[in-house]
């Protein structure tokens, strides 16, 4: 019988929402042994709308697309280090396009038995914050997916 849970993708956006979601796969890879992969999508399907609606000029988008891979390679690393740190594997990928798309495409490449996602954000007054793309995440996985609210993970990934 295959585990429960083998293989888990999570996504990072550079939040806090989405680095406490990525400590909470840490522990959940080196607690059961699965495969973790981070992803980070460059949205460049946000951005050609932004230029389409000459809201962005040509050059402006180039830049700003430049700016985010930037970004994502940082939080990809960052997590990389808080997954070595724990002495668990993980895979790093980048991924350009739609948000909920690149998620949902990975999570089918690994074959993921789950998706974890970030909840909520400290300072945000609101918890109306998982916006479309969580929700398509979650209406067209074709595996569980997960929203992380624990608060204290930080303590229990200090501790794991």
């Amino acid at each position: 019988m295959k585990p429960l849970i083998s293989s888990v993708v999570t996504a990072v956006t550079g939040t806090d929402a989405s680095i406490l979601a990525a400590k909470y796969a840490i522990i959940l890879a080196k607690t059961y042994h699965c495969k973790l992969t981070a992803v980070y999508v460059v949205d460049t399907a946000t951005i050609r709308q932004l230029t389409l609606s000459k809201i962005f000029i040509q050059e402006e988008a180039a830049e700003y697309e430049k700016n985010l891979e930037k970004n994502g390679s940082r939080y990809l690393t960052y997590v990389e280090e808080l997954a070595h740190a724990k002495s668990v594997k993980i895979e790093k990928l980048m991924r350009k396009g739609a948000i909920f798309t690149e998620i949902l495409n990975a999570a089918d490449e690994k074959r993921a038995d789950l998706i974890l996602l970030g909840g909520w954000e400290k300072d945000t007054k609101t918890r109306d914050i998982i916006g479309h793309s969580h929700r398509e995440i979650m209406t067209n996985a074709k595996c569980s997916v997960m929203l992380v609210k624990e608060p204290n993970i930080d303590q229990i990934y200090k501790h794991a």
